[in-house]
């Protein structure tokens, strides 16, 4: 278990809405109703987040093995998914403990794992 001093301001809700956007053939909805902000490529998810909870979360898709060594490696900043496939989805806390490089990098995980498991077709769309 790793301790983990804060680092400078943590992303914000606009600058997380922004990077995921910037994923190619990406779009945000709100299917759950107007709490949560979902973002999928090419009609699958691949990040969510509420936005209207006091504390800025976002789920991402992981891989089983990968989803459990993270939430022991980032005790109270990586957690089971909440309302989502705790095999498969993981709530990360954006409370500044993790770097937002290091952030990006699992919401760029989260959405190469969705994309590799889209049709050959829906991929060769893909830019």
């Amino acid at each position: 278990m790793k301790f983990i001093k804060p680092t400078s301001e943590p992303l914000n809700i606009e600058e997380l809405r922004l990077y995921c956007l910037s994923k190619a053939a990406t779009d945000e909805s709100l299917p759950f109703g107007e709490d949560t902000l979902v973002f999928k490529v090419l009609g699958k998810m691949f990040a969510l987040t509420s936005l209207s909870s006091t504390e800025l979360s976002v789920n991402l898709k992981c891989e089983p093995s990968q989803a459990i060594e993270l939430r022991e490696e980032y005790p109270g900043t990586v957690l089971p998914g909440y309302h989502m496939s705790k095999k498969h989805w993981n709530t990360v806390m954006i409370d500044g403990t993790l770097p937002d490089e290091t952030l990006k990098q699992w919401i760029d995980n989260s959405y190469d794992l969705v994309v590799s498991g889209l049709p050959q077709k829906l991929r060769n769309q893909i830019i």
